[in-house]
Parts: structure tokens; C-alpha cells; sequence
């Protein structure tokens, strides 16, 4: 159960997510929830990526995840060029993260990890 459920009282909507996901609860440790869709973005989601390389680890759902690049690109012009370098490397390296999960990654804004364009 959710940390904040009271089994005897209603529940809010992300009590009832919670439990309604919960795959493993044991006492004294954390709950273990199956999440069916991931969204992943560029500035965390590499080092995410690395470490699954480092672990010699694949993704388990791939097309069960989405990403996007959505903290560094231009607002006002978006087909203007990244100018910032540390924003310009977020982005490549989300982008590598796609092409590490799936050969038909293109470079559009948002793909699936199966490669296919969103938008």
C-alpha cells in the first residue's frame, strides 16, 4: 500500500496509481511499482543510459518509452541553434541515448526509444 494510504478512509488519485502498480511490498522495504510508460528528458536521463552501459544492462520496454528535449531548446525561435554549450551537449547526449536504444532514431524534438517520431 502506498505510505499514505488509510485503508479505511478514501483514497486520493496517486494513492490509488501507487497501489494499483505496487509488483513487490515488503515491510522495513521500499515498494517495487511497475510503471508502463517512462519519459525521459536530456538534462538526467544520460546519466540514466550510462549507467545501464555500465551495468551491461538493456532497457526492458523500450517503445514503452518516451523522450523529449525540453529544458535547453530555444522557446522564442525554436529552429534557432542551441547557443549555450552545456545546453548544446545535453541535448547530443540525449539524442546518443537514442541511438544507443534504437537504429531508427531521427532528430526530431520528441521520438519514442523505438525511434518513431512523436511529433
Amino acid at each position: 500500500m502506498s505510505p499514505t494510504t488509510n485503508p479505511a478512509g478514501p483514497r486520493t488519485i496517486s494513492q490509488k496509481v501507487w497501489d494499483n502498480h505496487v509488483v513487490h511490498s515488503a515491510p522495513g522495504e521500499p515498494d517495487v511499482l511497475y510503471i508502463d510508460l517512462h519519459l525521459v528528458h536530456e538534462v538526467t536521463s544520460p546519466q540514466a543510459f550510462e549507467g545501464l552501459r555500465m551495468a551491461g544492462r538493456t532497457m526492458r520496454r523500450p517503445e514503452l518509452t518516451l523522450a523529449t528535449e525540453d529544458h535547453n531548446v530555444p522557446t522564442a525561435d525554436i529552429g534557432a541553434p542551441i547557443v549555450d554549450p552545456v545546453s548544446r551537449k545535453q541535448i547530443d547526449t540525449l539524442r546518443s541515448c537514442l541511438l544507443y536504444t534504437s537504429d531508427a532514431a531521427d532528430d526530431l524534438p520528441c521520438v519514442d526509444l523505438g525511434g518513431r517520431p512523436i511529433i
